[in-house]
């Protein structure tokens, strides 16, 4: 596993402007979708650079397989789940314009936590347009085994309870179909409910944690140019609830039915739109 960091894989895309105009569509979002060579919404770069692969080529969860000739190493755990990251905004990526993505195994961690053992692998993604780089983004990713009906799971942390303001969310299966699509992120348990709960033991289908993530980066670019923005993952969102995105000052986060954090973010914004 430590001859996997440092390990990079290279990718390019063209931004498409039909992708942007599709998820800012599924997305729900008010307003016109920007047009072409307009900056991309934050966090909007998740629509490119897919990592295509034959079906024999993917796990039982969807993802391609680790190990092997795969980019990830194999960590003998089964189940994947996005943990949380951090981005640098150096300039926006325009659409319409060659672009590409350098990804980059930068950590591989094991540990053992409430639940058993873990592995945390962390990515780095350098994204260049017009020979500049625009955007850094670290993916943390944490691995697990599968469940054990006989072991609860850890209780998730408490939301902060006090907010400057608060929107409910929901989400359909039909978003998290399309915000699968777009983004090629072939995952089960976003989709497949059956799958979702006799093998990985949920209660109903898993909102990514980018989506979420990039509600809470839209409602954070409503106060100005993101620099910076930290996200950590700490309790899933099912497709039945009903939840809150609460902000306080330039903290960010997702409140669950119940009053559990599920993921809390914070942004640095640029000097000028403070």
């Amino acid at each position: 596993m430590e001859d996997a960091v440092g390990k990079s894989q290279v990718a390019t895309d063209v931004l498409d402007p039909t992708r942007i105009v599709a998820l800012f569509l599924a997305l729900g979002l008010d307003g016109k979708p920007p047009g072409h060579y307009d900056p991309l919404p934050p966090y909007f770069h998740q629509v490119y650079f897919w990592d295509v692969h034959r079906p024999e080529d993917l796990g039982r969860d969807g993802h391609p397989h680790i190990g092997g000739d795969g980019f990830i190493p194999d960590l003998s755990l089964p189940r994947r789940m996005w943990a949380g990251g951090r981005l640098t905004f150096f300039g926006p990526l325009r659409q319409g314009l060659p672009a590409q993505k350098t990804s980059t195994i930068e950590k591989v961690q094991i540990k053992t936590g409430r639940s058993g053992p873990l592995a945390f692998v962390t990515l780095r993604h350098d994204i260049v347009e017009g020979g500049m780089l625009r955007v850094t983004e670290y993916e943390d990713l944490v691995y697990l085994p599968d469940p054990d009906p006989a072991r609860p799971r850890p209780p998730a942390p408490a939301a902060p309870e006090v907010w400057d303001d608060a929107i409910d969310l929901t989400f359909t299966p039909t978003l998290l179909f399309r915000y699968s699509a777009l983004t090629l992120n072939g995952h089960r348990i976003h989709y497949d409910r059956d799958y979702c709960q006799r093998v990985e033991g949920y209660p109903g289908l898993v909102v990514h944690g980018q989506l979420l993530a990039q509600f809470l980066m839209l409602r954070a670019n409503a106060h100005g140019t993101i620099r910076h923005f930290s996200l950590r993952a700490y309790a899933p969102v099912f497709d039945f609830e009903t939840v809150q995105l609460c902000r306080a000052g330039d903290r960010y986060w997702i409140r669950g039915e119940d009053g559990r954090l599920a993921v809390m973010g914070e942004a640095v914004f640029a000097p000028s739109s403070l």
